[in-house]
């Protein structure tokens, strides 16, 4: 038996795949140190054959000529592939973003209650970070298999192909200003999930600022650390 495949469709597929297999090594879950290389190598090469006739119709529909940088020449097709794994890893950064936005709020929640000083290094998200740091992240990972908002990342990634299609030109522009409003929408997002929490912690500090103006023999930030960290975790839970 014998198999015949065309050289664009070939061609189609490893672009497909390359942009997949650089999304799936920065963004998570799928980045995570306990996903092996081997799932996901598997998991690019098929997401990218199934995404293969999609990414083609996008590059007509654009007026493209998708599967012919390997007739133009060595140089074209490398450089198509150099676009691909550019446009993986910014997407995968853009969702990378979010995971980031809710292990800084655990970062600002540990900063202000006093769980930094227990600050260890996890080796398998290769991140730095206390108790509530890698509580918020285990809880936004768990959340994210859950609710099956995996299916919505795998998703938007397919749907990647109809707003830059294969064979298009990137712009750098759109890409910076994407990528500097998602860090400053991050930002936000930390602010807005740590906020009330660290609004109390910061009302707890000057109430014990206070206390030790008017009685400063209580000697009141000696029993701050341990207030703190009650107060944390009470309303943390």
């Amino acid at each position: 038996m014998e198999l015949t495949f065309s050289l664009s469709t070939v061609e189609t597929v490893l672009l497909a795949g390359t942009r997949i297999a650089a999304f799936l090594v920065i963004a998570p879950p799928f980045a995570h140190r306990a996903v092996p290389g081997t799932v996901k190598a598997m998991l690019a090469g098929g997401l990218g054959i199934a995404a293969a006739p999609r990414a083609v119709e996008a590059a007509r529909a654009a007026g493209l000529t998708p599967g012919n940088a390997i007739a133009s020449g060595t140089p074209a097709f490398l450089g198509e592939v150099v676009l691909q794994v550019l446009v993986g890893l910014a997407l995968g950064f853009l969702v990378s973003l979010v995971f980031a936005a809710v292990q800084s709020a655990g970062n600002l929640i540990d900063l202000f209650g006093g769980f930094q000083l227990a600050q260890a290094f996890d080796p398998m998200s290769m991140t730095n970070g206390a108790q509530f740091a890698r509580l918020y992240q285990m809880t936004a990972l768990v959340l994210l298999f859950a609710s099956d908002a995996y299916q919505v990342l795998i998703t938007g990634l397919v749907h990647s192909f109809d707003a830059l299609p294969l064979g298009a030109a990137m712009d750098l522009g759109t890409l910076a200003q994407t990528l500097t409003t998602g860090v400053s929408g991050m930002v936000v997002a930390a602010l807005q999930i740590a906020g009330p929490l660290v609004a109390v912690l910061f009302l707890a500090d000057v109430g014990l600022g206070l206390l030790t103006r008017v009685a400063p023999a209580l000697n009141a930030f000696a029993l701050g650390f341990p207030l703190k960290i009650l107060l944390t975790l009470l309303l943390g839970a």
